[in-house]
């Protein structure tokens, strides 16, 4: 996975380019790292081939690091669990409450 950092003057992207399970390349926005339980999860914003952030859901995924000791990769995996996606999503929303309009 790589990590690309783009941006126009001043201001920074973060943008993640991710292959989903077709091996295509999708770029996503990072929006924040949650920790619950000891376990870390990004979230993210699909970015649409323009650059521009696409309206919509945010994907939530759990960070898992490689047994790899000579990379520092991570993984990232989708969650099955509701329950953990839905406190994942509380948390990012009361630290952004000022930031996004959250739409149920």
């Amino acid at each position: 996975m790589e990590e690309n950092f783009e941006g126009e003057g001043e201001e920074l992207d973060n943008i993640i380019i991710l292959n989903d399970e077709e091996g295509n390349e999708v770029k996503f926005e990072f929006l924040d790292l949650v920790e619950l339980d000891d376990e870390e999860y990004v979230v993210l914003l699909p970015v649409t081939e323009e650059g521009e952030e696409e309206e919509g859901e945010v994907v939530i995924l759990k960070v898992e690091d490689t047994d790899d000791e000579d990379s520092d990769e991570e993984s990232y995996i989708s969650i099955e669990d509701e329950d953990i996606l839905n406190k994942v999503f509380e948390i990012f929303k009361e630290k952004f409450k000022d930031d996004f309009d959250f739409v149920d």
